[in-house]
C-alpha cells in the first residue's frame, strides 16, 4: 500500500511536532508548515494527497488558504482543524470545498481515519475523471 502524503498547516509548533511524530508512526508521510502562505508555496512545488489545515492562523487564514487551494489544486482534499470549539468555521470550510473538518482536541485514530477517507475520495474522483 502506498503511503499517504500529507501537509499539516498550523501555527502551533508543538502541535506540528506531535502530529508529525504520531502520524509518521502510522505510516503517513507528513510535512508541516506554519502558515497559509508557506502552505501554498509548498504545494506549488511538492505533491501531497491531503492537507490538514488549521482555521485560525495569523496572516492568511485557513479559510482564505482553502479558497486558494480550491482554485489552484482542484483534486487536493483538505480537512479543516479548529481548536476554538466552533462548528461554524468547519461548516464554512465544507461549503468552500473542504472534504471534512475536525475539532481540537481529537484522537489521532479519528484523524487518521479521516485522512484515509479523504485520500480514497480523491483517488476515486481522479479515476472516474480519467475514465470519461
Amino acid at each position: 500500500m502506498t503511503r499517504i502524503r500529507i501537509l499539516v498547516v498550523d501555527d502551533e509548533h508543538d502541535f506540528l511536532k506531535l502530529i508529525k511524530r504520531r502520524l509518521t508512526k502510522r505510516n503517513v508521510d507528513v510535512e508541516t508548515v506554519t502558515n497559509g502562505e508557506d502552505a501554498l508555496a509548498f504545494l506549488a512545488e511538492h505533491p501531497v494527497d491531503v492537507v490538514i489545515l488549521d482555521v485560525r492562523m495569523p496572516g492568511l487564514s485557513g479559510i482564505d488558504t482553502l479558497k486558494e487551494i480550491r482554485k489552484r489544486f482542484r483534486d487536493l482534499e483538505v480537512i479543516m482543524l479548529t481548536g476554538h470549539g466552533s462548528m461554524q468555521s468547519g461548516i464554512e470550510g465544507i461549503n468552500l470545498g473542504a472534504y471534512d473538518y475536525i475539532l481540537k482536541p481529537f484522537s489521532i485514530d479519528n484523524l487518521l481515519d479521516r485522512i484515509r477517507a479523504a485520500h480514497e475520495h480523491a483517488r476515486l474522483r481522479i479515476e472516474r475523471r480519467a475514465q470519461q
